[in-house]
């Protein structure tokens, strides 16, 4: 079980105001990148994360171009997931690429305050809040393996080499 801060936001984050476009192609560092996360939405953001802390959306996070920089800023900011009622489908393959756990449920986003304290239990599929238990589908076993060896670079070169060992 992983405890955490909530950051809320509303519905449509783009992958632009998750990562700011003018810096797509100046910053290439990842702990570059984090210090730029959510600006143009929340300024403070950056300064004030602290890791392990839970981003939770409304409807569409991650909508907008293609760009694995939004799911990296995010990690590398301390986020250890996002909780939303939805997800753009390109941003939820990038975080999980990223080793990013990507959570949906729409009554834990609906009942869970901004700054609130809460814990998330990956292996059960449950985030708790002050007012209760919410749900979600717990990863599948691959899914699960790719985060855990915190992204699909790292995920593939650990079943490499465990396949190197076999031979």
């Amino acid at each position: 079980m992983k405890k955490g801060r909530v950051w809320k936001y509303g519905d449509d984050i783009n992958t632009d105001v998750i990562f700011p476009g003018k810096y797509t192609y100046s910053i290439l560092e990842p702990n570059q990148m984090a210090q730029h996360a959510l600006e143009d939405l929340d300024p403070d953001f950056a300064e004030k994360v602290n890791p392990g802390d839970v981003i939770m959306a409304g409807k569409n996070f991650g909508c907008g171009s293609s760009r694995e920089q939004a799911a990296i800023c995010l990690k590398y900011a301390g986020i250890q997931a996002v909780v939303a009622k939805s997800f753009a489908r390109i941003f939820f393959r990038n975080a999980i690429n990223q080793g990013l756990p990507v959570l949906q449920s729409e009554e834990a986003v609906e009942n869970i305050e901004d700054r609130e304290e809460i814990e998330i239990d990956f292996a059960k599929g449950e985030i708790k809040g002050s007012k209760g238990i919410y749900k979600f589908s717990p990863f599948p076993k691959s899914v699960l393996g790719i985060l855990e060896a915190g992204g699909l670079i790292a995920y593939t070169k650990k079943k490499l080499e465990q396949k190197k060992e076999e031979d």
